[in-house]
């Protein structure tokens, strides 16, 4: 992404050739959706936003006032490098407000925003860095997607097992072109399954790479004639893929809360959990092949909901382990926040790590939601989530 201001955006699309503007915003699902406007439109929308029909949104209401308006931030305005290089397109994420100008209750790119700058009030800078997993799997001779993997390999397998290689290589390659910070890259446990890691960022930054991660994920896959599946168990006998969160936090003066992450986490884990996991396949793949189950931290067993990885100064963080990518990243992200903040004030202590969850090991350690009925109920009589989450987007999430 640029860091452009409006003037500069103006200038990159008359001197590059931009020929679409594609303004980005998600649903309350996190599903990117787009409209695409002409050069000639931009400067209208940056004086006064562009209309659109939200009434077939999901989570955006019905017919009633779904007329809203999309503000596209120059900040984010990134060109697409798998479009032509003449005529080029280019994107930016947009805030969303109603006719009158105030915000829109269910954009969640805002709930985001609105828990940085709380964080921030408070004196606290937090950094997210994402490790997302997903599988590739071969198209039908229609060129619908199919359940078989694209390769049989292994856990951080090379090639040519690893027929993946290419496809990541090419990911990480157009990440970089559009100014991410992809880390590594390997092959996974799961046949065909891969994962491609982060590093870190300020929080909106990280949501809207993870936005843009599935779109270039997918973009990719499908050059490749591959179909990329970013749900939470696609093969019910393999591994299951998640997207871990890694997160750090440093108060005003630049001290690192490491027991404060943890702590606010666990203590409010069990009522954010639809937001993390929020398809009922998320539910099968919680607690088996190294998924989270329980609600525990450790520093060593890597099979728990936090673990505390192996590394020193400004790497050291917690990863939080039970979310998956059917997940809104900007909910996700500002819950975890709101719940470290809310930790930290009330001045949660940090319970013993659990070093192991062998079954003589598990008395006592309560266990995350086991089913999307489960953790709606679980959201729906929430102090917490009706404290920061806006009533539209938790009665659609509760709701669905």
């Amino acid at each position: 992404m640029t860091n452009f201001n409006q003037s500069e955006v103006m200038q990159y699309v008359q001197e590059t050739d931009v020929k679409f503007i594609r303004l980005a915003f998600c649903d309350v699902c996190g599903r990117q959706k787009n409209l695409a406007i002409m050069p000639s439109e931009l400067e209208r929308a940056f004086q006064s936003g562009i209309a659109i029909d939200a009434s077939s949104i999901e989570g955006f209401g019905g017919t009633l006032r779904s007329d809203l308006f999309l503000h596209p931030e120059p900040s984010t305005l990134t060109a697409l490098p798998w479009r032509p290089q003449t005529g080029r397109v280019v994107q930016m994420f947009c805030r969303i407000t109603r006719p009158d100008g105030s915000p829109f209750e269910a954009d969640s790119r805002e709930v985001l925003r609105q828990a940085v700058r709380s964080a921030e009030e408070k004196g606290y800078a937090f950094s997210i860095g994402s490790e997302m997993e997903f599988y590739l799997f071969r198209l039908d001779e229609n060129g619908e997607p199919t359940k078989i993997p694209y390769d049989r390999a292994g856990y951080m397998d090379i090639a040519p097992e690893d027929k993946g290689e290419n496809v990541r290589r090419e990911i990480c390659l157009t990440l970089e072109q559009m100014g991410m910070k992809p880390e590594c890259s390997h092959h996974e446990s799961g046949p065909g399954q891969n994962e491609i890691d982060f590093r870190y960022a300020d929080p909106l930054t990280a949501a809207d790479n993870a936005i843009l991660f599935r779109t270039v994920v997918r973009t990719i896959a499908a050059q490749h004639g591959l179909w990329a599946d970013f749900s939470p168990r696609p093969l019910p006998e393999h591994d299951g893929s998640g997207m871990h969160l890694n997160i750090s936090l440093k108060n005003r003066d630049g001290e690192s809360l490491l027991p404060q992450i943890i702590a606010g986490i666990l203590d409010k884990i069990r009522e954010m959990t639809v937001f993390l996991n929020p398809v009922e396949n998320s539910y099968q793949r919680l607690g088996r092949d190294k998924a989270p189950g329980r609600i525990s931290w450790s520093a060593e067993n890597r099979s728990q909901l936090i673990r505390i990885p192996a590394a020193q100064g400004e790497y050291r963080r917690a990863e939080l382990r039970s979310p998956d990518s059917m997940a809104n990243p900007y909910l996700a992200i500002a819950l975890v926040l709101y719940a470290v903040i809310d930790g930290a004030e009330e001045g949660l202590s940090l319970p013993e790590p659990v070093d192991s969850l062998e079954p003589e090991g598990r008395e006592g350690i309560e266990k995350l939601p086991g089913t999307l009925e489960e953790a709606k109920a679980l959201a729906a009589k929430s102090a917490f989530l009706k404290k920061h989450i806006p009533d539209m987007i938790l009665n659609a999430y509760c709701r669905r």
